[in-house]
């Protein structure tokens, strides 16, 4: 029978190794370039039996018969070597040398392991367990979840919460802790784990990686272990994650209406979480990220597998500039704020927490040190999601009061709650996650109770004082069906572990053993999960020009080529069909922006040459393969000495966005998507950064509210002249150039207004069909939209603005609006 196994974390004085999982994320940092871990070369074996790569008894016990001891012994050695002897004249029973008068036994192999000392051996590492670990199940990608009981208990108020807060002396050890667990099964795990506190570090990878069915699977394309996880989870609980419903099943974002979805990642430093998410979801997510400032910090920089310009780390307190201590509760009350005013004050769909430091030397009371770090990733998420969003948080032990009361407070405020464990979480370790379903409303108390219980932990720090208790121990076991579940999984996972632990002793202890379907689990996984098998590597750099073809295959260059058409007195009537038409205000020369990645960002003027030109002296991001057609317009603040001058990217229409081709949808499908795309990519928390902006667009017949966003405003290095300035969404304006005049409907179709009805309905010129919607055939694409485009220059004459002087010959703002009100009646 396959045997289940795998290891990490194990309690160890001296080793890194196994410092629960932040040991994971430090050893695979030094391999996530590389496709798969040279070890699973060892899983690489057709066979499907239920046993392990080992000498059997029964082979040894066919010979014995017929040879001595030595002919025992020479068994154990493998082909070459027993060729090897033969050829030096090694005959089973006799004696070596020309007369047999050599000695007839064969010198033992050696027994070192990793850098012990030359014949030294472990105490208390060489005896047996007598722990059967060879009865777990067959390894597969099937998992199963099991909730907590639906809970019926109403949400205290903040009165009785304060009472539920006990106070007592600081307490740092975990023996007793057998409320939630029996007391054998605790001091069996204990017992477990301190087999391995002297043993080398090393020896323990290796008998780990070669005992769990699961190892190779690691961080596949992704940069570490965690991004898996995530993965992994995000499968097994139906993709409430990256594809959350409401309680009716119903999507809670559509990327075709605009929707983003808005997660949080916090203490998860690299970031392999946020990695895996914005790979699924790409540009129609926008992640928010707190770690602490360090070696520990976020690792924007190595997300290969998704664009990382998508996701905005925030460090509390100070913004860019804090130094992101979850336990500081100005930090966190930052992070809301921000949260809350980038979301709309919405707040997120969901929050991923993935905390832990290193406790070297008192791994078995991490539980204990780390209860603030669960509080404040517990309360970060009650701060900062939506009601109906979902957490995510990785735990370790749950065996003190302190830690289950936490529990039962999530189990309060969310809908469903459970403790799983992923088949990528070694099952060595204590490590296991929290997920929360659907957060209720009404639950500010409870979040306000938290913040309470933080405040005092750090009163508490330099003292001998600790919160012993969140929620009364007798609370949580008159809830019979939360204590009978807390009491299960603690007991289930003490047991996972054990057996996890004395195989991963026998594999040290016996170099011969390893898993044979690690490559086949990996496979199986790989393909549930929906993450392809491929290497993880760098992307390559490519010219601006061959990207620009690449992106743009198959099109004629000569569309870009295309000047605006000049709108004047003489061609009026090609605005006739009022409805066809959207306008934008510009303010600069129409350029062409391609993104490939982070601020690699080059501009095209769109004339024959293609030269295309760093943008520089410009700070911006944008994911690689993006296309837009823009202007960079120097936006003013302010009027007078006081006036402050900022470069900033208006967007004029989206060709691709991250390699999502839009060019064929509908103009304003295609301005509402590039909305979408700057709010995924804009960091508020950066005003270091220029800012990236779509432009108002305005229907034809609307024009009039153009106007009244013209004044005359004095500017810098106008010589106390006022000029003409628009004024965008916010108190920003430009200086206006003219006027786009886009057509959106195509030929032979045009829009028209049914006096009978009070609808806007489609007709068709050349068939006379009419249609309420919309046809397929009467969106024009980008290329129509480009080339068909008008400008109405403001220039010297044009009178747009009730101050300036009209040239007769030129068209000015009356003349334009009579016409549209001649061709527009409704």
């Amino acid at each position: 029978m396959k045997r289940r196994a795998e290891a990490q974390d194990e309690p160890q004085k001296k080793r890194k190794c196994l410092k629960e999982e932040s040991s994971d994320e430090d050893e695979e940092s030094s391999q996530r370039t590389t496709s798969q871990d040279s070890s699973e070369s060892l899983s690489d074996v057709e066979d499907h039996r239920p046993s392990f790569s080992r000498p059997s008894d029964s082979q040894n016990a066919e010979s014995s018969d017929a040879v001595d001891q030595s002919s025992s012994k020479f068994s154990m050695y493998n082909s070459v070597s027993q060729k090897l002897m033969a050829k030096m004249g090694f005959r089973v029973g006799e004696g070596l040398g020309k007369y047999g008068q050599g000695r007839k036994e064969i010198i033992e192999a050696s027994t070192q392991r990793g850098r012990r000392g030359l014949g030294l051996t472990l105490k208390g590492f060489q005896g047996d367990l007598n722990v059967d670990w060879q009865d777990e199940p067959e390894p597969s990608a099937i998992e199963e979840v099991t909730w907590f009981p639906e809970c019926s208990t109403e949400i205290p108020d903040a009165d009785e919460l304060r009472d539920w807060m006990a106070v007592g002396p600081k307490k740092l050890k975990i023996e007793d802790e057998t409320e939630f667990c029996t007391e054998n099964l605790l001091h069996l795990l204990l017992r477990c784990k301190s087999v391995f506190d002297n043993l080398e570090g090393e020896e323990m990878r290796r008998a780990r990686t070669r005992s769990n069915p699961y190892e190779t699977i690691r961080g596949a394309f992704f940069l570490n272990r965690a991004a898996m996880k995530m993965a992994n989870m995000d499968h097994v609980f139906d993709y409430m994650f990256t594809n959350p419903k409401d309680s009716k099943g119903k999507p809670q974002t559509r990327d075709k209406e605009g929707e983003l979805l808005y997660f949080g990642d916090v203490c998860a430093g690299p970031g392999g979480f946020s990695e895996y998410v914005l790979w699924r979801r790409g540009w129609h997510a926008k992640g928010f990220g707190m770690t602490l400032k360090g070696a520990n910090d976020f690792k924007l920089e190595d997300f290969f597998a998704a664009p990382s310009e998508l996701f905005e780390p925030y460090y509390g307190e100070g913004g860019i500039d804090g130094d992101g201590d979850i336990t500081r509760p100005e930090n966190i009350s930052a992070f809301r704020n921000f949260v809350l005013d980038s979301t709309e004050r919405q707040g997120l769909h969901f929050l991923m927490a993935d905390g832990g430091f290193s406790v070297e030397g008192q791994e078995n009371i991490q539980e204990i040190l780390s209860k603030q770090l669960l509080l404040c990733q517990f309360l970060t998420a009650m701060s900062s999601i939506r009601t109906g969003g979902h957490f995510v948080c990785k735990t370790f032990d749950l065996f003190t009061p302190f830690s289950v009361g936490l529990i039962y407070l999530l189990y309060l405020c969310f809908e469903r709650i459970s403790l799983f464990k992923p088949i990528t979480s070694r099952p060595a370790n204590s490590e296991r996650y929290v997920v929360c379903k659907g957060l209720k409303p009404g639950t500010d108390a409870v979040r306000d109770y938290m913040f309470t219980i933080n405040l005092k932990l750090n009163q508490f720090r330099q003292s001998d004082r600790d919160v012993t208790e969140v929620v009364p121990l007798e609370i949580i076991k008159a809830d019979t069906d939360f204590f009978q579940y807390m009491i299960n999984s603690n007991e289930s996972h003490c047991v996972v572990q054990i057996k996890a632990l004395a195989k991963i002793h026998a594999f040290v202890r016996d170099t011969n053993l390893f898993e044979t379907r690690q490559a086949d689990i990996r496979k199986e996984c790989l393909k549930l999960w929906g993450v392809p098998d491929k290497a993880r590597v760098a992307p390559s750099p490519s010219d601006p020009k061959s990207k620009f073809c690449e992106l743009l295959v198959g099109s004629d260059m000569d569309r870009f080529n295309i000047r605006p058409t000049a709108l004047n007195s003489g061609n009026l009537d090609k605005l006739q069909h009022v409805m066809d038409y959207r306008c934008i205000v510009g303010g600069a020369e129409q350029l062409f922006l391609l993104g490939l990645g982070k601020s690699q960002i080059y501009k095209w003027d769109g004339k024959t040459s293609s030269r295309w030109e760093k943008l520089d002296n410009f700070k911006l991001e944008l994911p690689r393969d993006t296309l837009l057609s823009v202007e960079i317009v120097e936006e003013l603040k302010g009027e007078g000495k006081a006036q402050r001058r900022l470069k900033a990217v208006h967007i004029l229409d989206a060709l691709i966005l991250n390699g999502t081709d839009v060019r064929d949808q509908h103009f304003n499908q295609r301005i509402q998507l590039a909305e979408k795309f700057v709010k995924a990519v804009s960091k508020p928390s950066r005003p270091d950064m220029n800012p990236i902006r779509v432009k108002e667009v305005y229907r034809l017949e609307e024009m009039e509210k153009i106007f009244v966003r013209l004044e005359m405003k004095i500017t810098k290095s106008s010589g106390g002249m006022p000029r003409l300035s628009y004024t965008g969404r916010d108190d920003r304006h430009f200086l206006p150039s003219g006027l786009y005049i886009i057509k959106t409907v195509n030929d032979p179709w045009t829009m028209a207004f049914s006096k009978n009805s009070k609808r806007k309905f489609f007709f068709n010129k050349l068939t006379k069909e009419s249609t309420y919607e919309l046809p397929a055939g009467s969106v024009a694409p980008f290329h129509t939209c480009h080339h068909d485009r008008l400008f109405w220059a403001w220039e010297k004459g044009v009178r747009v603005h009730d101050s300036q002087t009209r040239d007769p010959d030129k068209l000015s703002k009356d003349d334009l609006l009579s016409f549209i009100h001649q061709h527009y009646q409704q």
